[in-house]
């Protein structure tokens, strides 16, 4: 049961960083926020571009990859966020309210992501080693991944992918980079999050890979 719910987010999360960006004009606000209990900033010359029905052709063409039913219904329950693009680096949050999927999780939940977590990713690019690693902010562990890997077929196309997952009250919330620049990745982690209610910090400190996971 607890490797079905990095597989489904990150099956959905891949879908989603490799669908085309639809022009778009910069969003008047780049604050993302949701009763699930989390917020996340990025900076205004980001464009954001997800919609609705983006989100739902991602779930569609994300559970054709499903291998069961209980991630099947990770899909179904899954929400695609926030989703920016600058230039070829794209941000997109994915979070499974516990409501809907049928049962809460804990951090324990957390020890089977990093086994899996690169699966989804795999469906779009081909990656090199990835590096795990956990750390905290506030009173929320995170457990966090970072992969060189190039979209499937482009192999002069680099990216660093970079997924990090807390467990919160009401939801578990991936945030996912695919990021072609240093200056994309500093912003995926410098962006501020706020989760239940605590204030507001980085989403990535500089200090988060000093803890391997167990």
């Amino acid at each position: 049961m607890k490797r079905i719910i990095p597989i489904a987010f990150l099956l959905l999360a891949g879908t989603a960083l490799t669908a085309q960006a639809p022009p778009s004009s910069p969003a008047a606000s780049h604050s993302y926020s949701t009763e699930l209990g989390f917020s996340y900033d990025i900076p205004s010359d980001w464009k954001v571009t997800g919609t609705q029905a983006d989100s739902l052709q991602a779930k569609q063409q994300a559970a054709e990859n499903a291998s069961s039913e209980e991630a099947k219904k990770g899909m179904a329950c899954a929400q695609i966020g926030l989703t920016a693009h600058h230039g070829a680096s794209v941000i997109v949050d994915v979070a499974l309210p516990f409501d809907c999927f049928g049962r809460q999780m804990s951090d324990e939940d957390m020890h089977g992501f990093g086994e899996v977590a690169s699966q989804g990713v795999k469906q779009s690019f081909d990656i090199g080693e990835p590096t795990y690693a956990t750390y905290s902010l506030g009173t929320h562990n995170l457990w966090i991944e970072r992969v060189a890997g190039a979209l499937k077929g482009q192999p002069g196309s680099p990216f660093t992918i970079e997924v990090t997952c807390a467990v919160l009250k009401r939801a578990a919330v991936c945030w996912i980079a695919m990021a072609e620049d240093g200056a994309a990745l500093k912003t995926f982690e410098h962006a501020e999050v706020t989760l239940d209610g605590e204030a507001p910090v980085a989403l990535v400190p500089a200090t988060a890979f000093d803890k391997k996971p167990l």
